[in-house]
Order: C-alpha cells, then structure tokens, then sequence
C-alpha cells in the first residue's frame, strides 16, 4: 500500500470521527456501531432516537467543515476494560465491541480523544485536522443497516461519506458517480428488458428475458469459442453434492457460512448447492488413471452455482445468490504450468480487448499472519507464491501486490478491469493450486512410473457472465457492440395495413442471414416506433416504405449517429454479418 492510500484511509476515518462528534451534539445519547473507512470514504452506523432525512447531511458537512478548521489533534492511549466499560456503559454496540475484544485476550482497548471526543477505536488517524481539505469530502446518504449485517439484530442508520485529498478529486468523482447513475445496469436492465426479480423466485435470484438471455448466452458463447482453442472442453457437472466433497475440498471449514445447504426427503446425508467447480473437476481427474502423457487436462463448466448472501449485500446482477462462471481447471505437471499460464493470459487479453475494457494486473498472496484463514503450510505458499510473481515477471507483466487477497487453496493473478467511466472490476483470474490435488490424492503415474500430484490451475476469463453482463450494461450504458446486441436491427413498417407484410419479408432475409431483427407491428406513428427503438438501443433502425419494399436501397438510422446512411440491401447484410462475425465494436 503506498503513503498516499494510508494517509487518505487515516483522513476518511478521521472525518467519520469528526462526523460522530457532529452527530452526538445533536443525539448525546445517540449509540454508536461501527465506522470503517471503506473505498472512496467511510460509513458511521448510528442508534438514533428518531428517524432522520437525508436533509441533515449539509448542517452535519458544515458542522465538519468547521472542526477540520479548528485544527483538533488525534491522540491514540489504551484503557483497560474496565474503564472502556463505564465509559460505553448507556451504549450497547461499543460494550459488546470492548468485551469481544476481550475475549480475543487483547490486553487493553484503543481509544482516540480528538477535542472532547473519546472514542473506542484502533484507527489510523492524521494527527491533526489541518491534513484534511475541508473541501474535499462530502457526506452522500443515509440507509438502514442491521447491527453486524444480522437481520435478526436492531436497524441501525447508516451515514456514508466520501473524501478524497483534494477538491478536484472529489469533483471528479461525484461527476463520475452521476454518470454511473445514469448506467446503473439494474434501471437499465428494466428499460432495455433484459432481466427480471422477483419475491417469489427470491432475492438474488435473477430471471433472464429472451433479450437479456441472448446477451448472456453471448457472452458464454465467446468465452467457450476461446477457451477451446487453448484445449479447454465443457463439462457439466450437478448443483447439489454431498457435505463430503466439501469437507474433502476444505471449502466446508473454510466457506461453509456462504453455503446453501439441501434437505433430502430420503436421506439424513449433508447435501449443499454447490458454490464453485473446483472440487467436481477433481473427480472427473481422479475417474481413471492417468499418464504424464496425459496432462494437461483441462475443464471448463458453466453450471449454475449458489452462495449464501446476505440480503443487504445483494445488487442487481453484481452480487447474486444464483450464477455461473467462465471458469476451468487444468490439471498439469509443474513443468507445464508456464505454458499454461499464457495460454490463459493470452485468451483473457483476447477478450479484453473485444470488450473494450482496459486493465491492471494483481498479484493476491495470502496472509502469513492469518494462516488458519487457508489450505496448506507456509512451505507450499512460499513455492506458489514464488512460481507465479516469477511468471509475471518472466512475461514483463506490471502488476500491484495484495496481500490477504489468495484464494485459500493458493495464490492467484488477478485481472481488474477499467471501465468506460475509471471504476475498477475483478472479472479475470489464473491461481495456483498445490493443496486441493493433494487433499483429494489426485495423481498420474510419471515417466518413471512413480505417483505424483498434479498441479491444479483454476482460471476465469471474465469471472461470472451475469455479473459481466452488469458490468457490461454499464460499461455501454446499454449501448451494446452489434455483436452482443439482443436486437440488431429493427424493421418499422410504415403502414401495418400496407407495409407490414412485405416488412416481415424483409426482416426474414435478414434473419435467414444470421441477423437478430424485431419489427415493430404496433398501429402507430412512424416517429413513435423510432423513439422507442432508439430507446431500446438498438443499432440499426430501417424505416420500411413503398420505396424500400420496390427494391431501392435502404435508409439506415445508425445508433448514435444524426446522418442517415443510404446502402443497398446485400452490402448492408455483409456488413452488418462482419460486425457480428469479427465481434467488432
């Protein structure tokens, strides 16, 4: 983490202070939960006595505005839990934070004073108020949020803010957030009907619309046709498996809380809905012998997986309980792991490149100071770890270090994507797995005809295709390359009475050629049918008359452009062919 990160962590934290110090002049009696600095800013969750509006956040900005220039010290000192008791004795959260803590067996508790202020807390902070701009930040909403994200604990208020080190940073990033309000995928999603949720089915639960399933389908389809050409085939593999696997796997000890579990009528086994692939490609390994001439072996699924939300940690297609994943599984000998390595690095950098997405690498080791969180000994780590930043660096691949952000089975390489507005998305991965072949004693026999485990790659080419496809929708603002657009040209008969028939025609020959169309059949206005089309974002929009049906060249209203394009029928559908063919953008 560079300087720069941690003095802007120190100074998010210290505003949420400040902030509760604004708070509690108003509600002295106010309870207070947790505050974290969290990316772009901080939250403060409060026990307020009365509802509050979104209305109070410019007297609270002010109210801050007016400490920062008062130029308070933070002080950190220890108290014992006695005296951290008596002091949260009327406040509930703070109590049962302090007696976590000792129970942890922590010696004292972390206290902050700024002003009058004393706060239990273990920081960073800036030492004085003057490294803040008091321009800089801005206090953005009020939500609701249950106390420890348990729906079973009290609703608790919510304040976020945002802060950065300059004025011209904050502005730019609250112009960015407009923009990205006006992409959200889930207000786009509902105009350009492309998906579906509901109470019934379940939160988290999305349903596909026939648009919104071709978008999908697409992007399922190009990660398939890419994946094969590096030797990957598809397998199928079940949602439900026994507790074993699991437990065999270590994802019961290790993630067991973000699993479904399953009842069966008939049975007193422990099933759950499965929550990755990996574990299931270890049994299509372990099915039959294998040689070292055999390896690598490489599997790709795109199965439906499940993991147990929270419902506040639910959002559109971003964070969903029910998803698939572009990913596979090579199974090889160490000597093949460099050559498997590009392989996949090249079809992400393929994909990439369709997509339009620019990008940065990161290197997610694990934590040596928090190794009960993963699979393995320090030795096996240290091996992987080296293997993998020694690939990178072999390949003069630029990469960010993050440390506490492995796999729990082994390192990984991730891929973060930049989108059209500058927001960072984890889509692509390739990990390093020495633990799971070992755990499920997968071998093949060497040249020398002894046992040896193989090594275990996992990879995503784009992650999940649903949260991709939100990804996507915003990266577009619902604008899709012709390729991945559900509908790529729309037909509008001039005259449902005179044109539409000879309309439908037309439509066909195109659709015959491989093209998606729609034609708008509804009793209006030609001005009508055009305002909705280009709402839907469609591509390519024909206005179909006695002209066009008479065999004269097309007039093509082109997405995004004023001027109207004359062309003739055959060339427009080889053009149109070649943009879907080449997946250009």
């Amino acid at each position: 983490m560079s300087q720069n990160n941690e003095q802007l962590e120190s100074i998010r934290h210290s505003i949420c202070h400040l902030m509760s110090m604004a708070v509690l002049e108003i509600y002295p009696k106010a309870g207070l939960g947790v505050g974290p600095f969290i990316d772009d800013g901080f939250y403060q969750d409060y026990d307020l006595p009365e509802s509050i509006s979104e209305e109070i956040l410019p007297k609270l900005e002010k109210r801050v505005q007016e400490m920062i220039k008062e130029k308070i010290d933070f002080v950190q000192h220890g108290v014992d839990f006695e005296s951290a008791l008596a002091e949260y004795k009327h406040d509930p959260y703070k109590t049962e934070m302090i007696l976590d803590l000792k129970e942890k067996g922590e010696k004292d508790v972390s206290f902050y004073k700024s002003g009058s202020f004393e706060n239990l807390c273990k920081g960073p902070h800036v030492a004085n108020t003057s490294e803040i701009d008091p321009t800089a930040f801005k206090l953005t909403k009020i939500a609701g949020a249950y106390w420890r994200g348990d729906e079973k604990n009290k609703m608790l208020t919510r304040i976020y803010g945002v802060a950065f080190g300059s004025k011209k940073e904050l502005d730019d990033y609250l112009h960015m957030m407009e923009e990205a309000e006006k992409r959200d995928h889930r207000k786009l999603g509902k105009e350009l009907d492309l998906f579906v949720f509901s109470d019934l089915i379940g939160q988290g639960m999305p349903i596909y619309t026939p648009r919104g399933a071709v978008v999908r389908r697409e992007i399922i389809n190009f990660s398939n046709e890419l994946q094969k050409t590096i030797g990957y085939s598809e397998v199928h593999s079940p949602q439900v498996n026994k507790a074993d696997l699991f437990k065999k796997s270590g994802h019961y000890d290790k993630f067991k809380d973000d699993m479904m579990l399953v009842h069966s009528h008939y049975s007193d086994e422990e099933f759950f809905l499965k929550p990755m692939n990996c574990p299931q490609h270890t049994q299509l390994f372990a099915s039959r012998t294998r040689s070292y001439r055999d390896l690598p072996i490489r599997y790709a699924d795109f199965a439906n997986l499940f993991r147990d939300e929270k419902p506040g940690e639910l959002s559109g297609l971003t964070r969903l309980r029910c998803f698939s994943q572009d990913d596979g599984h090579s199974f090889c000998r160490e000597d093949q792991i460099e050559e498997e390595f590009q392989n996949v690095l090249s079809i992400i950098q393929q994909a990439l490149g369709v997509y339009g997405l620019t990008y940065y690498i990161r290197l997610s080791l694990w934590d040596e100071n928090e190794k009960e969180k993963y699979l393995g000994d320090a030795e096996v780590w240290e091996k992987s770890q080296s293997l993998l930043e020694g690939l990178l660096t072999k390949n003069n691949i630029k990469y960010e270090t993050a440390k506490g952000e492995a796999a729990f089975y082994g390192p990984k390489m991730d891929v973060i994507a930049k989108d059209a507005i500058g927001r960072d998305w984890q889509i692509s991965t390739i990990q390093l797995d020495f633990n799971m072949p070992v755990r499920f004693d997968l071998v093949y026999k060497d040249k020398d005809g002894e046992d040896k485990h193989p090594v275990m790659v996992h990879r995503a080419i784009v992650g999940s295709p649903e949260r991709f496809m939100a990804i996507l929708i915003e990266h577009y603002a619902g604008a899709f390359p012709v390729w991945l657009s559900p509908v790529q040209v729309s037909f509008l008969p001039v005259s449902t009475d005179k044109h539409l028939e000879g309309t439908k025609k037309l439509a066909q020959e195109f659709k015959d050629a491989g093209i998606r169309v729609e034609v708008d059949e509804a009793d209006e206005t030609v001005g009508n049918k055009i305002r909705k089309a280009s709402k839907q974002k469609i591509p390519y929009i024909i206005v179909v008359g006695d002209k066009e049906l008479g065999g004269e060249d097309l007039m093509i209203r082109v997405r995004g452009q004023e001027e109207q394009e004359k062309i003739g029928k055959e060339e427009f559908i080889e053009r149109v062919r070649k943009e879907i063919g080449e997946r250009l953008k």
